[in-house]
């Protein structure tokens, strides 16, 4: 599945806003103890996502220049570092253990999991990026197992798995009660569950919907890729965790290693010509952050 880019929001930004993020963040916390279990999204709001990025010919997850490669340039020096953060501070050994990756695409995070010494597993619902992640890892000798399904089954007995990855993926599924369902029913007791997601903020409206997508001085991904009312606030997600038996431990913002205004730069240089996607991966990297409104990190242990 997609995954995704990040910038960071300053105080002095959301002052621009004329008090309207202000206004959000006190209604927003006035609702936080009134928070409803997220639902399978209506058919209404999922027929605007276009998945269809994931099913074209050809490789398109390990080309440089290619917009989802940017995962392995700009994302994974955040969402690997984050997830080796809480394997050590967990002490656990990855040597022997399992792992699944649930929406692995072409296999970008799924062969740093490997490479961690988890026996490793991808499931994916594109048949075109299960063969580009296959054939990949054939000819960097890794040996990872790669499947065509979808987070809603998972193909697997109960308590398969001792670690389950679902990176930049909850925002893209039609229904996220069954995903979460599908996982904590695949961990065995104990087990960890690392994911990162999109924020549904006006924050995030403006950045990964405005800029990333529909705002032609700056977008770099494909219109409809992402549609905000399918992004998952962290107390959403904290809910269906629990009423799946998964002990919530924490979440993490990430931000770029560049300002906002540098970043703008970055991404105007690309439109223009100027530069290709793989000068856009060379030149930043997300970083770990508190700052959550867009895209964040989190974990939780099976009971």
């Amino acid at each position: 599945m997609t995954k995704s880019i990040i910038f960071k929001t300053t105080h002095a930004s959301q002052r621009s806003f004329d008090g309207g993020v202000f206004v959000a963040a006190i209604l927003q916390s006035h609702n936080l103890n009134h928070q409803k279990i997220m639902e399978k999204i209506s058919a209404d709001v999922y027929k605007k996502i276009d998945n269809n990025l994931y099913n074209v010919n050809g490789d398109i997850w390990w080309k440089p220049d290619s917009v989802l490669h940017l995962l392995k340039t700009s994302v994974n020096p955040w969402r690997v570092g984050y997830a080796n953060s809480i394997i050590k501070r967990l002490g656990i050994d990855p040597q022997g253990k399992t792992a699944l990756e649930v929406g692995s695409g072409g296999g970008i995070l799924t062969e740093e999991v490997c490479k961690m010494g988890f026996t490793t597993t991808g499931i994916e619902p594109s048949e075109e990026s299960v063969q580009t992640a296959a054939n990949h890892a054939k000819t960097s000798g890794l040996d990872i197992r790669y499947e065509k399904g979808t987070g809603e089954n998972l193909p697997y007995p109960d308590k398969s798995f001792d670690f389950v990855f679902c990176c930049d993926v909850l925002e893209h599924v039609q229904d996220l009660p069954k995903v979460i369902s599908e996982i904590s029913r695949v961990l065995k007791p104990g087990g960890v569950f690392i994911y990162d997601t999109l924020n549904r903020t006006l924050i995030s409206k403006l950045v990964a919907i405005k800029i990333w997508q529909e705002w032609k001085r700056w977008a770099f991904m494909p219109p409809n890729l992402h549609v905000w009312e399918m992004f998952i606030k962290p107390e959403e997600i904290k809910a269906l965790l629990l009423k799946n038996g998964l002990e919530w431990k924490e979440h993490k913002g990430s931000e770029p290693n560049v300002s906002i205004p540098k970043m703008l730069g970055y991404l105007r240089k690309r439109v223009k010509g100027e530069w290709t996607y793989a000068d856009l991966g060379k030149n930043f990297q997300l970083v770990e952050s508190n700052d959550m409104n867009i895209l964040y990190a989190g974990y939780c242990i099976k009971k």
